[in-house]
């Protein structure tokens, strides 16, 4: 009776061990469309994304016109995107990472990044629509 308990305890922790570390296909935006007037400069839609990176925990910086990289730091995980940006659309590309199982032949990663990347596809969609 003992046995039956202890096996299933080791297959309890073996499948929660697992399913925490389940991994999916890279998440990328592609093109997502956005309605910026044409007075709106570039440097207002790069003030955007950065806002609404800010506003999760990414560090966001420009690296020249049309075109910014986020990096998020979550305890010994780390996710670098790039986010190429016109008047008419933004995207959001896998970069770099650390310690999320990024597999390049598999085209997988952590599950976890998915969510974080379509958590900010959410807050630049808000924070550029607030442009006009």
């Amino acid at each position: 009776m003992k046995s039956t308990f202890k096996v299933l305890a080791i297959i309890s922790v073996a499948l929660l061990l697992f399913t925490g570390c389940r991994t999916a296909a890279v998440y990328n935006v592609v093109e997502q469309p956005t309605r910026v007037k044409n007075d709106v400069t570039n440097d207002k839609i790069f003030k955007a994304i950065k806002t609404a990176g800010l506003s999760l925990g990414w560090q966001v910086r420009k690296v020249k016109d049309g075109l910014a990289e986020a990096q998020l730091n979550i305890r010994t995980h780390m996710a670098l995107v790039e986010i190429p940006y016109t008047h008419d659309s933004f995207s959001i590309n896998y970069k770099n990472s650390a310690n999320l199982n990024y597999d390049a032949t598999k085209g997988t990663i952590h599950n976890n990044y998915n969510g974080w990347v379509q958590n900010l596809r959410n807050a630049i969609t808000l924070q550029i629509s607030a442009l006009e």
